[in-house]
């Protein structure tokens, strides 16, 4: 059995340090704590277009509430059999969307340290074009399923944010 050297390290320091593997935004907020300090303003970005043609720039903006790092379980991502992400409806995507993160095509149910960010939301931008409803968590005045509104909470890994002050 052939394992990769990426896959040796990550399971070499796992075993070392005893805890769940960390994802990325796990290792962002373990690193650079200071920017994610309560009432510091974020922002989540995309694009909508979902093929890339767009400049259009929608986004949620707010200021984090807290920011945690935090072991779950990761289940299986739901499929729909027979069709790829850019054939699914909305509410395909967004359970999928719901899901994430998720494992896709491996063992499901694993352990794994996130950084996690919650933030009330100050304002937003969402595209509206049919185009765009399985391009993305935003889509006519939404997040994922939860219509965005003015001091609501939304939670997203640390990772996908960025920082909205100079």
């Amino acid at each position: 059995m052939r394992i990769f050297p990426v896959m040796l390290a990550l399971l070499a320091f796992t075993a070392a340090a005893g805890e769940p593997p960390a994802r990325p935004s796990a290792r962002l907020l373990k690193a650079q704590p200071q920017n994610f300090q309560p009432e510091r303003c974020v922002i989540y970005r995309e694009d909508g277009g979902g093929n890339g043609a767009s400049e259009t720039d929608y986004f949620v903006k707010g200021r984090i509430v807290a920011a945690v790092v935090e072991t779950r379980i990761l289940p299986a991502c739901p499929a729909v059999p027979g069709r790829g992400i850019e054939h699914y409806t909305r509410d395909e995507f967004n359970r999928l969307a719901l899901a994430y993160p998720c494992l896709n095509g491996e063992p499901a149910n694993v352990e794994a340290q996130l950084g996690l960010v919650s933030l009330r939301v100050d304002s937003w931008e969402t595209p509206h074009g049919r185009r765009a409803a399985n391009a993305g968590r935003l889509y006519r005045g939404m997040y994922i399923d939860r219509e965005l509104k003015k001091d609501m909470e939304i939670e997203l890994e640390a990772d996908l944010l960025g920082s909205c002050e100079p």
